[in-house]
Parts: C-alpha cells; sequence; structure tokens
C-alpha cells in the first residue's frame, strides 16, 4: 500500500494489505473473500451488470443473489467495463496502489485485454499476480473452458464415485471450486511473505486441474505410489461400498474405530470379542484389505444399540462417532451456533439474511465481517478518488 493511502480492510491479521479481484462465479470470489475475512481491503473489479455470481436466484433485489451476500462480504465494488476507452487504464492504476492481484479470466482473454503478467507488473513490480483457471496455461489444454464439474471429470472424482456407486456422479458441492480458492489464499500467503522479504513480487498460477490431481492422489495414489506398482490406484478403504453410515436401533450413525484397540474395544461392546483375533481384522493393514468384509459386519451390529447409546460407548472409548445430520441440521445444531459458524446479519439494503461465520480462530487479530457485501459499482467513485484516478467516460 503506498504512502499516505486510506486503510479500508478490517480489523485482522491482513489489515493494511490491499487485493485487487478480477474474478467471478465461486474459486476467484471465494479466496478474495477470504482474504477480506482477514482483514485485507479487497476491491471487486466487476462488469457493469456485475459478476454472474449475483444474479444466482434466490434474489430480493438484482445482483444482490444469496451466494453473493457472503462471497462478497467485506469488499468494495468498482464497475469498470474493461473492452471500453479507458477501462484498461483504470484497472492498472488500481492494481498500481495493490499489492495482491486475483483472477480467474483465462491467459489468452488477459492478453488480449492487455492484462497479462507483464502489462500489470510494468505499473507495479512488487505485485503478487495470481491467475488461476482450469488447464496449466503453458499445456495444450491451457485455453480450454471448465468449470467445477469439468474439472471433477478431468481429475478422478467423478470416477471415484463410480468405484463406488456405480453411477458416474459429481460431489454434490462445487469442491473444485473450493479447494483451488483455499489454495489461492494460500500461494498468496506465500508469495506475500517472499515480497516482504526480498521486495520481489512474481506471477503465481494455480490450474484447478492440477490442483485437484494432485488433491485426489494423497490418499489415492496408494500401490501405484511404487515403481512397479504393487496395485491399482485407488485407496481400497475409502473405495469400499460398503464404507457408509450405519442404521442404528433409531437412526443413522457414522462410526470409525480405527486402532487395533478401538477395535478390540468395538467387537467387545457388540459382544464378538473373538474377531479382534481373526487374521481377517488384527492388523491396520489386514483391515484395509478386508474392509468390506469389515464394513459389512459393522453395518450388522449398528442395529444393536441406539444412536445415543453407541455415542455414549464410543465417547467412553474414544471412538470417532457423530450422528448423520441433514445440512440443515449440522449449520442450525448448538455446535455450528454456538461456535458462530452461522450467525443472523442485517445487511444495509438487503435486510435480514444469514452471515457464514469465519472458522479459524485468530488470539491477537481476530477474522470476521467489517464489510456487508456492496452493490454493483457501489464504491466505484470511492475507490479512484482514494488513488487520484478519473475513469475516462
Amino acid at each position: 500500500m503506498s504512502a499516505g493511502q486510506k486503510e479500508t480492510g478490517g480489523v485482522g491479521p491482513l489489515n493494511g494489505v490491499r487485493v485487487v479481484e478480477l474474478a467471478g462465479v465461486i474459486m476467484g470470489p471465494y479466496a478474495a473473500q477470504q482474504l477480506g475475512d482477514l482483514g485485507a481491503d479487497v476491491i471487486k473489479v466487476e462488469p457493469p451488470a456485475g459478476d454472474v455470481t449475483r444474479h444466482y436466484p434466490p434474489t430480493r433485489s438484482p445482483g444482490m443473489g444469496a451466494a453473493a451476500l457472503n462471497l462478497n462480504r467485506n469488499k468494495r465494488s468498482a464497475a469498470i467495463d474493461l473492452k471500453a476507452p479507458g477501462g484498461r487504464d483504470a484497472l492498472l492504476a488500481l492494481t498500481a496502489t495493490a499489492d495482491v492481484f486475483i483472477t480467474n479470466i483465462r491467459p489468452q482473454a488477459l492478453a488480449r485485454l492487455g492484462l497479462g503478467y507483464e502489462d500489470v507488473a510494468a505499473v507495479n513490480s512488487g505485485l503478487v499476480y495470481l491467475n488461476a483457471q482450469g488447464f496449466r496455461s503453458d499445456s495444450p489444454l491451457g485455453g480450454r473452458a471448465a468449470y467445477d464439474d469439468i474439472v471433477q471429470a478431468a481429475t478422478g472424482l467423478v470416477w471415484l464415485n463410480e468405484q463406488v456407486s456405480g453411477v458416474p456422479y459429481f460431489v454434490p458441492t462445487v469442491v473444485a471450486d473450493k479447494v483451488c480458492g483455499l489454495v489461492i489464499v494460500q500461494s498468496v500467503l506465500a508469495a506475500l511473505h517472499h515480497r516482504d522479504r526480498t521486495g520481489q513480487g512474481q506471477h503465481v498460477e494455480v490450474p484447478m486441474a492440477d490442483t485437484m490431481l494432485a488433491f485426489n492422489l494423497v490418499e489415492h495414489l496408494a500401490a501405484a505410489t511404487l515403481d512397479p506398482p504393487e496395485g491399482p490406484i485407488g485407496y481400497s478403504r475409502a473405495l469400499s461400498s460398503q464404507r457408509k453410515a450405519s442404521r442404528t436401533a433409531d437412526g443413522w450413525m457414522c462410526i470409525l474405530p480405527y486402532s487395533d484397540r478401538n477395535w478390540r474395544d468395538y467387537f467387545t461392546f457388540v459382544g464378538r470379542p473373538e474377531l479382534a483375533d481373526e487374521p481377517r481384522f488384527g492388523s491396520l493393514g489386514a483391515r484395509a484389505r478386508n474392509a468390506d468384509e469389515l464394513y459389512a459386519l459393522a453395518g450388522e451390529f449398528s442395529a444393536l444399540h441406539t444412536s445415543a447409546e453407541w455415542q455414549e460407548f464410543c465417547d467412553s472409548a474414544s471412538i470417532p462417532a457423530a450422528p448423520v445430520l441433514s445440512l440443515d441440521e449440522a449449520a442450525a445444531g448448538d455446535y455450528a451456533t454456538e461456535g458462530g459458524l452461522l450467525q443472523a446479519a442485517e445487511h444495509p439494503t438487503e435486510g435480514s439474511y444469514h452471515l457464514i461465520g469465519q472458522p479459524v480462530r485468530f488470539s491477537a487479530t481476530p477474522a470476521g465481517l467489517h464489510r456487508h457485501c456492496p452493490r454493483i459499482g457501489e464504491h466505484t467513485e470511492e475507490v479512484f478518488a482514494e488513488i487520484g484516478h478519473r475513469p475516462s467516460a
């Protein structure tokens, strides 16, 4: 941030850091929201019609869709038509004052706009310039369009679901967008640390496909880690068709004994202590190899007790366990509400809404809400007045 520039972020560990976001949909805005929650001054640059996510229903007023209320909190909005005369110059003027620039526009489109890394670094050599897109820019797929579903398919997630269910389902959440958004945050913080030590900005690229493939291979590379492979790719326990919640006497639970002692206590509780000494189940490796049989047995045993009885036993034996909750039950339950993970908030124009809390706790620099989601272009005049730039009409 340049000397004398007004700090307009919030209290948090990134107070004093300015981020310019030129991004839409989920991944880029989610990353910038996280930085805003941590106290950064985030300026969301969007077209006059707004980021497309603003128009996802439900909405109470145009451009203020439900998802946008959380994705765009702790940001200021500057509306710029980058294809209009003066649009590029206005964005460059903003990035000249920034510490970080985040975009998920494909590199080819950025180049046509004259907003590639070299163009932007020319006005701010200390800038952390991060672009994220579906595929690595120097690959044959670098110009291909991609969204979350496409990345799930291209990186094995859909295949993994098919191995378990027989149907190539997508994971029912935009997992690639959100994982990659968090990797963007991690990468920005690492690059800022480097800049603070050396004064050197840099270009950082987060390709979604590469990021998600690396993410999926953590456990699923498995026997294929060795060369030559000692078995097929895929973590057998996670791919067991029997790995699922169990029906208890009065509900559903996830019960996960893990250690040898956990399983010995578990088998004793269900009246089958001899199973702990069987070669099929006597060690971690044996249980992984026989996961289908083990989980099928566990599914039968679960019906012997109520959910409350299971929870009491598992807590006493230090066995991880939890009832199966709907998303609504999880969000509205005591644990979430006491932790502030879903809070009642009042937007100045949209009225009452639910704010997704910041889960990370900082003892000295607490993160949280310091600015509600802005209207499209609400701060255009403000941010350009701060930097002394007058955009062309």
